[in-house]
């Protein structure tokens, strides 16, 4: 059976919840292989909203095993209150349905406080983080001072986990002008919440194989985009982990070769949340519309995204860092009643064309968009299910993306419902 591994192809906020709980119905695990409780998916089932931040997308759906793999930085007690939030809208959570790698690290109170200390105190260039503590756990990860899901289960070993961590921390928060941890109450707090965790940790690098062997098939999960990969981003404003497609397999423990499709998720404009470079990025009345008609707001952080034309340079490079091999192309419908669209096609740079967008900051930031236009459509696309239900404008649309991105369309979302999608190559298929 195939195994799928689902990324966001831009800087997050593609639609991956949708795209992922419709791929969900046909496999048989979902993974969550990256990230923390700072990147949100909203679902929309029968007319009832879902948000969730750490959860995997398939958590809602029954008879599925959902995991959250070590690649993964977990807020224990974000857990605990997303999973009561999902129960109290019917959800199952059990043991059964849901497990954490034992070797996932944790995030704890003293990382988003570092977080939004520095953030606070950074009079050079903002990052733009949640300030929910997902770099600095990183951070304690590369370090070896993380305290990890399984250290919850042997009280010496978290004592010498939280000393190895605060000899750090505090010395840290001592320049940053915080006060020291308090060592007893952070570990009374880790005590409390262990049995809610350690219910669910699990050997997963071992499950996962042994679900793959049996011919089970995986469905892995992104958060954010490719654009916010820790190497291959716009860096340094982006996230503190990789988020292409390589990651979901150091962040499961499932082989390389095990991925048989990479599909990405691909927003039928561009958006950002937070600083950064953004060479297509409209202050118009279009970019305007845009936000607008595509509820442009963060299921997390509530802050107003961005808005920009297509940007094909840059899905471009993301497929092919990530190998994608077909693209799930979502909210088209945002696009109807533009008169004219314009496609990003190059970067000018200092008089030069450029077909990709360089790794210097400072030449990142002096990129401007070359456009291709195309006209628009009149047309409602919302709902659509079929070719035959859309405009042939905006087929011709979606077909010249296909050619300057090198990469097939193989699903195409016209609405927030999952049922309002063309499938047009099955990433499941053998």
């Amino acid at each position: 059976m195939a195994n799928v591994v689902v990324v966001g192809a831009q800087w997050g906020d593609e639609g991956k919840g949708k795209i992922v709980d419709w791929l969900s119905e046909r496999a048989d695990v979902i993974a969550r292989f990256q990230g923390g409780h700072n990147a949100g998916h909203t679902l929309v089932i029968d007319g009832e909203v879902f948000k969730l931040s750490l959860l995997p997308s398939g958590i809602v759906r029954g008879g599925k095993l959902s995991v959250i793999g070590n690649g993964v930085v977990l807020d224990p007690w974000h857990l605990v209150q997303e999973i009561a939030q999902l129960r109290g809208q019917g959800v199952t959570i059990t043991p059964e349905t849901l497990m954490i790698a034992e070797n996932t690290p944790l995030i704890l109170p003293i990382h988003g406080e570092l977080d939004r200390a520095r953030e606070s105190q950074n009079s050079v260039a903002k990052i733009g983080t949640t300030g929910r503590g997902i770099g600095p756990a990183y951070e304690d990860k590369v370090g070896r001072r993380s305290v990890r899901v399984a250290d919850l289960a042997d009280d010496a070993t978290l004592e010498l986990r939280v000393d190895r961590a605060l000899i750090h921390h505090d010395a840290l928060r001592r320049g940053l002008g915080l006060e020291p941890v308090d060592r007893d109450a952070l570990l009374a707090m880790l005590r409390e919440i262990a049995p809610a965790v350690l219910e669910y940790a699990a050997p997963v690098w071992k499950v996962l194989n042994e679900k793959r062997k049996a011919g089970k098939r995986i469905l892995f999960e992104g958060a954010q985009g490719a654009l916010l990969d820790i190497d291959f981003g716009t860096y340094p404003f982006v996230t503190s982990s990789n988020v292409i497609a390589g990651q979901a397999a150091t962040g499961t423990g499932i082989g390389p070769g095990s991925i048989d499709f990479v599909l990405g998720i691909v927003k039928a404009y561009t958006t950002r949340v937070g600083e950064g470079p953004f060479p297509a990025e409209l202050d118009d009345a279009d970019g305007q519309r845009l936000g607008e008609r595509g509820h442009e707001f963060g299921t997390v952080t509530g802050r107003k995204r961005r808005c920009g034309w297509f940007d094909a340079v840059l899905v471009r490079q993301t497929c092919a860092t990530s190998g994608v091999n077909g693209i799930a192309f979502t909210k088209l419908d945002v696009l109807d009643g533009f008169e004219t669209l314009k496609i990003c096609v190059g970067y000018e740079l200092d008089g030069e064309r450029l077909e990709y967008l360089p790794i210097a900051a400072d030449q990142q930031a002096r990129c401007t968009p070359i456009y291709e236009e195309m006209p628009g459509w009149s047309q409602s696309t919302e709902g659509a299910r079929s070719w035959a239900d859309l405009p042939a404008e905006a087929i011709k649309y979606v077909r010249r993306v296909e050619e300057l991105i090198s990469c097939p369309v193989a699903l195409l979302s016209t609405s927030p419902e999952r049922e309002d999608t063309i499938l047009v190559t099955d990433p499941f298929a053998d």
